[in-house]
């Protein structure tokens, strides 16, 4: 493991979690937060080492995200998009647009987010029409989160001529075409600012493309995405582990702890076939909320309390049955919750 990986462990330990139950009271992220991210270079781990970042194996991009997600999960679930778009613009073949934010979204100065959902479904909720040098989108973006926190936005749309995806850059707040900002409360992570997207007529020029792919090519780079998002039960899973470890459960501990490491292995061979990950990722979410239902019986009647951990892992737990949700990943959960066990 690099020394990236102790570094989020760190933050994590020592000041992610001790302020989680703040950030949930408050809705407020607070900007210390980002700024330790920083300054661990942290907002760069997406990046290869030729434009500057770290290059990190696999292995330790996954160590590092789930550290971060059990230390607070709606500082990682804001986070975890600035990487979305860290890594497409580190691949794009638009150099000069990849020259100008790549180094400030590496050092943690430009925060970035992502609208993806739009292109996603069949019909495709945000459309894209090609102008004059450039496109012009309409369309809704159903959730996207950081938005008052995030500088720069990523947002994704298909060609309605070809089926291509488009995805560009535009500043997060004011932007003409963006035509209605609707908060989107939420009864746990609220501190992410998530907010739904209204567009009609928002012009991105052709400087300001990151890629234009076919239906497929965004498709498996979705499925490396759902990869990094199912990092976000186990490292709720893991926190409920050391609860449980410090409670003197130390059998229970050991036994979430070894299924979250198989879940993990899950995951890992899922990257080559859909089908794959999203069941791995149904068993992962699954085994938070298992995990969580531990803390919050172990800690008993105390656990309702609105100053208790218990609580508020229960909740991060029900949170991650559908951040960045499938319908085939909806459908294996819900088989799982209803299958008898008799």
């Amino acid at each position: 493991m690099t020394p990236l990986v102790d570094a989020a462990r760190t933050i994590a330990d020592s000041v992610l979690f001790p302020a989680a139950l703040d950030v949930d009271r408050t809705g407020t992220i607070p900007d210390s937060h980002w700024q330790a991210l920083a300054d661990a270079g942290l907002y760069g781990i997406a990046a290869p080492a030729a434009l500057g970042g770290p290059g990190l194996q696999l292995p330790d991009l996954i160590a590092i995200l789930e550290n971060v997600a059990g230390g607070c999960l709606a500082t990682a679930f804001t986070w975890v998009q600035h990487h979305g778009a860290l890594a497409s613009l580190s691949a794009s073949t638009n150099t000069a647009l990849r020259d100008e934010l790549v180094p400030g979204l590496i050092a943690g100065r430009i925060r970035a987010g992502v609208a993806f959902a739009g292109a996603v479904p069949i019909p495709p909720r945000m459309n894209a029409q090609r102008i004059p040098d450039g496109w012009r989108l309409s369309g809704h973006a159903p959730f996207v989160s950081g938005w008052g926190i995030i500088d720069v936005l990523q947002v994704s749309a298909v060609d309605a001529d070809t089926g291509d995806i488009i995805a560009g850059i535009v500043p997060a707040g004011g932007t003409p075409g963006i035509t209605d900002v609707t908060a989107q409360p939420l009864f746990v992570a609220d501190a992410t600012r998530t907010v739904s997207l209204d567009v009609d007529g928002l012009v991105i020029a052709d400087e300001r493309i990151v890629s234009r792919v076919t239906r497929a090519e965004f498709m498996a780079n979705q499925n490396f995405g759902s990869r990094l998002n199912g990092t976000l039960p186990i490292g709720v899973t893991l926190r409920c582990a050391q609860q449980l470890d410090a409670a003197g459960r130390t059998d229970a501990a050991a036994a979430i702890t070894a299924d979250a490491d198989a879940v993990r292995e899950r995951l890992d061979s899922g990257l080559a076939e859909s089908t794959m990950l999203l069941q791995a990722r149904a068993e992962g979410a699954a085994l938070a909320v298992r995990a969580a239902s531990a803390v919050v019986a172990n800690a008993g009647g105390a656990a309702l309390l609105r100053s208790s951990p218990a609580q508020l892992l229960a909740r991060n737990a029900t949170f991650t049955l559908v951040a960045a949700s499938r319908p085939e990943l909806k459908k294996s959960l819900v088989e799982q919750f209803s299958r008898s066990r008799g």
